[in-house]
C-alpha cells in the first residue's frame, strides 16, 4: 500500500491536529512533496513537532523520509532516470527531489549502519598488506575514488573495474591481502564468484553491499547501506553517494588508528600539490 493510500485509510483514526496535516497533503500531494516542514505546518495550522509526529506515525524516520515516500506514492518514477522523478517535473521539482532523496538516504544509512562491522572492517584494513577495491558498472568509479583516498596510507592500493583483472587478482591473493567488493545489490554473479576465489586463497573480503545478499553471505565482513533505490530500473544515484560516504568513514577510521605521528606523512602528500596550484589572486597571465 502506498503512503497516500495509508494516509487515506487511516484518516478517521487521526487526531484533530494530524487530520489537518493529512488534509493538506491529500488535497495536493505533489505540492506537499516540495514543502519544507515549516511550510507544511503553516498550511496545516499546526506546529512543526505535530508534523514530525504525523510523519513518524507512518513508519518513516522523519519529514525528509516522509517526503521521499510521498513522492514515490505519486508515480513509479521515470524509468532509467530516478524513481523519485516524474516525467513532467520541471528543473525546480527534479532538483529538489534529487537533493531531498539523497539527504534522506544518507540519514537513513547513518542511523542503520552497523558500527561493529565498521570497527571490524577498519581492523582488517589497518593490518592489510595490500588493498584492492573491486567495483563493476556504477560501482567502478566508487572503487577508483577509494583508491585515491587509501593510497595515502603508505600501502599498495589498487582499484579494478574489469572482471578478468579482478579474477586474476583474487586468484593471486594471499593471507593479509584485503579486497573491498562494492556492489549495491550484491547479486552480480561475477562479483560473488570473485569474492569466493579471494576467500579461498586466504584474502579478507570486505563487502559494501546489501544485507543478506549472495555477496554479503560470502564476505568476511560486510557493510550494508539501506537506500530506497531499485537499480534494476533506475540510474544509481543515492546508493552511489552512500557508498562513497561509507568509504570516507573507513578511511577516517584508518587515519585515526594510525595516530598523530601519521599526520606528518599526510601533510607531506598534501604539500606536494602546492606548486601545482595558482596562489590566491594569481592567474596564468601573471604566472
Amino acid at each position: 500500500m502506498s503512503l497516500l493510500d495509508q494516509i487515506g485509510e487511516r484518516l478517521d483514526s487521526l487526531n484533530k491536529s494530524e487530520r489537518k496535516v493529512a488534509d493538506v497533503i491529500l488535497n495536493d500531494p505533489k505540492a506537499a512533496t516540495r514543502m519544507s516542514i515549516s511550510a507544511l505546518a503553516s498550511a496545516s495550522l499546526v506546529s512543526e513537532p505535530t508534523v514530525n509526529r504525523f510523519c513518524r506515525n507512518f513508519d518513516t524516520s522523519g519529514f525528509p523520509d516522509f517526503k521521499i515516500q510521498l513522492a514515490q506514492s505519486l508515480a513509479t518514477g521515470t524509468p532509467y532516470v530516478s524513481r523519485n522523478v516524474d516525467a513532467d517535473d520541471d528543473a525546480e521539482e527534479y532538483t529538489d527531489k534529487i537533493f531531498t532523496s539523497t539527504i534522506a538516504a544518507m540519514d537513513n544509512a547513518r542511523k542503520k549502519i552497523d558500527v561493529g562491522a565498521v570497527e571490524k572492517a577498519v581492523d582488517f584494513l589497518i593490518q592489510a598488506k595490500q588493498i584492492s577495491f573491486f567495483g563493476l558498472g556504477a560501482s567502478g568509479p566508487v572503487a577508483m575514488d577509494a583508491q585515491h583516498k587509501f593510497f595515502r596510507f603508505n600501502l599498495p592500493v589498487m582499484s579494478y573495474d574489469d572482471v578478468l583483472m579482478m579474477r586474476m587478482v583474487a586468484a593471486a591473493a594471499h593471507t593479509g591481502d584485503v579486497i573491498v567488493a562494492i556492489s549495491y545489490t550484491g547479486r552480480t554473479r561475477d562479483m560473488v564468484e570473485i569474492a569466493k576465489i579471494a576467500r579461498a586463497n586466504g584474502a579478507t573480503v570486505i563487502g559494501l553491499t546489501a544485507n543478506d545478499s549472495p555477496l554479503a553471505n560470502v564476505c568476511s565482513v560486510h557493510l550494508s547501506f539501506p537506500t530506497p533505490e531499485d537499480t534494476d530500473h533506475y540510474m544509481p544515484m543515492t546508493s552511489r553517494i552512500v557508498q562513497l560516504i561509507i568509504l570516507d568513514v573507513l578511511a577516517t577510521g584508518v587515519t585515526l588508528r594510525r595516530g598523530s605521528d601519521f599526520q606528518h606523512h599526510l601533510k607531506k602528500i598534501k604539500d606536494s600539490l602546492k606548486d601545482t596550484r595558482y596562489a590566491d589572486g594569481e592567474d596564468d597571465a601573471t604566472a
